[in-house]
């Protein structure tokens, strides 16, 4: 790779900079271009019916400016304005937005879409930077400031042309001299004051977009910040913002220049747009809403997001999306998923303090199941936040630590994520009710006096049965007592709990045991469940027992 091929783009030198020291405190306003540039982008553009579907989800999660298209450039185009404005499909407080080159076929065609509309943005854009202006097109600077304003005097004259006719119309104007970042920052001001002074009196947008993201978000920030400190009426008027993402910074970008003084964004839902796509408005939005700032942009149900999304562009959701994506609310590291489930068991505060989410999943409609998932990166804590909280399984600490390594090898053999299922069945298998050598059959006596307890059971060793009797302080130690007694060895219980199964079944919840015996300074571990919680502590022995290599 030959990087001395390229150079940096310019920086500004512009010590007077206020913006790194501000934060963003509201949202800006939103303008989705799904339905042009994200529209444009797509291998196969979306059909009519698609399209007043993804326009009826954009007004359903609250946009109040979405572009519709470029009427000039196809039929398809053209009859998607109409069809919207005909079938009264505009919600009264949403403005559609059209765009057009500064050519007079192309603005005459592009407000003949708009007759009967009642609130309507129109897009006048020209390309400004010196590639454009002296490679593509061969102009001079006053010839692109000429074609600029021809297109701006002419938004003027149709205006008032429906004015006149009294159909209602209501028109803001926008511009965008196109490249912005990549044209001469004076020469940038000079055009957009051109067209400002063009259009005086009316409600104004200057776009000032990243057509290719040239520059490091700082560096736009500046240039955005120096350029609305000397743009005309800058009261009066609206700065917008389209990012691109040549760079990967067009999420970042568009938030440094929102604190650098522009008022609006442009954007798409997940970034599509052509070459590497548009600024995110949904991590924008909802990057505003982790800090705690009404986006105005509903995404509570992310899902319907995603089908509608992927259902109109065919194009994927990243499964690393920020905020949407099928894996952002999962952690298979170990230490990440102790410190969720942590920080999920913590008494509740005022606000969401939950380590590695920045946000509760339930904000956007998505479920804690799938939090911590398990893999051979996953440490102990992960399979038995799994096992209790999908199957009310709760480990003790020292079974947990024993069972890591078994999860570990497990998903290590076959190569893959394990699902619940595969934890709980890994468990039972390795440490419930087992029975091979040794099986308990059932209890025959069992007498408690004051002293001691005697206890009297029936149990298997390789398919022989045989009843065993003990006595100890307590069943427990009396069962382990029989088992010395009647098969030559013995062992100390070092762990014992015990926890209902089937909450809220009465009489017929069932009771699981964890033990673990000590042989030679070494630990086994087993559980038992059943109905008894007596017989559900001796099979939790004899589990341990089998254990035993």
């Amino acid at each position: 790779m030959n990087h001395k091929k390229y150079r940096a783009g310019a920086v500004l030198d512009f010590p007077q900079r206020t913006w790194p020291g501000k934060r963003l405190t509201s949202a800006p306003a939103w303008c989705s271009v799904d339905l042009r540039d994200g529209n444009q982008s797509l291998v196969t553009p979306m059909t009519l019916e698609q399209k007043l579907e993804f326009f009826a989800f954009l007004v359903k999660v609250g946009f109040k400016e979405i572009e519709v298209g470029f009427p000039f450039a196809s039929e398809s185009e053209f009859l998607f304005v109409r069809t919207l404005i005909e079938q009264k499909l505009i919600p009264d407080d949403v403005t559609i937005q059209v765009l057009t080159q500064s050519r007079e076929a192309v603005i005459r065609r592009t407000f003949d879409s708009l007759k009967g509309v009642k609130k309507a943005t129109v897009h006048l854009y020209n390309a400004t930077s010196p590639l454009f202006r002296e490679t593509v097109f061969g102009n001079t600077k006053e010839e692109t400031i000429k074609l600029a304003v021809f297109g701006a005097e002419m938004f003027n004259t149709l205006a008032d042309e429906f004015e006149a006719e009294g159909g209602g119309e209501e028109f803001a104007f926008e511009y965008s001299p196109e490249c912005f970042s990549q044209t001469e920052p004076e020469f940038a001001i000079e055009i957009c004051n051109a067209v400002i002074s063009e259009w005086e009196g009316r409600k104004t947008i200057i776009n000032l977009p990243f057509t290719v993201e040239s520059l490091t978000p700082n560096a736009h920030a500046d240039l955005i910040e120096y350029v609305c400190g000397k743009l005309k009426n800058r009261d009066k008027i609206t700065v917008s913002l389209h990012a691109h993402n040549d760079r990967g910074t067009g999420v970042a970008a568009t938030e440094l220049c929102l604190l650098a003084g522009a008022d609006r964004v442009e954007g798409t839902l997940f970034g599509n747009g052509e070459r590497t796509g548009n600024a995110d408005l949904i991590t924008l939005a909802m990057n505003l809403y982790s800090q705690g700032v009404d986006p105005g942009l509903d995404f509570s149900d992310i899902g319907e997001a995603i089908a509608i999304y992927e259902k109109m562009t065919r194009l994927p959701v990243n499964p690393r999306h920020p905020y949407a994506g099928e894996l952002v609310f999962t952690a298979f590291s170990g230490s990440h998923q102790d410190a969720i489930r942590k920080g999920m068991a913590a008494k509740p505060t005022d606000f969401w303090e939950i380590p590695y989410l920045p946000i509760d999943p339930a904000d956007v409609g998505r479920g804690y199941e799938p939090i911590i998932r398990v893999n051979s990166q996953s440490g102990s804590s992960s399979a038995a936040y799994i096992l209790e909280t999908v199957f009310g399984v709760a480990l003790p600490k020292p079974l947990q630590r024993d069972f890591g390594p078994v999860v570990t090898a497990f998903s290590d053999t076959n190569a893959a994520e394990i699902s619940s299922k595969e934890i709980y069945e890994l468990f039972s298998k390795t440490y419930v009710n087992l029975e091979a050598p040794y099986k308990f059959i059932s209890k025959q006596d069992f007498i408690q006096d004051f002293e001691a307890c005697s206890v009297a059971c029936t149990m298997q060793h390789n398919g022989r049965e045989t009843e065993i009797r003990g006595r100890g302080h307590g069943v427990i130690e009396a069962f382990c007592q029989a088992i010395a007694g009647a098969y030559g060895f013995s062992f100390e219980i070092t762990h014992y709990s015990q926890h209902s199964l089937d909450v809220g079944e009465g009489a017929k919840a069932r009771a699981i045991t964890y033990v673990g015996i000590s042989i030679n300074g070494k630990v086994f571990f087993g559980a038992g469940i059943s109905r008894s919680t007596t017989n559900s502590a001796l099979k939790a022995v004899v589990s341990a027992i089998n254990n035993i290599k």
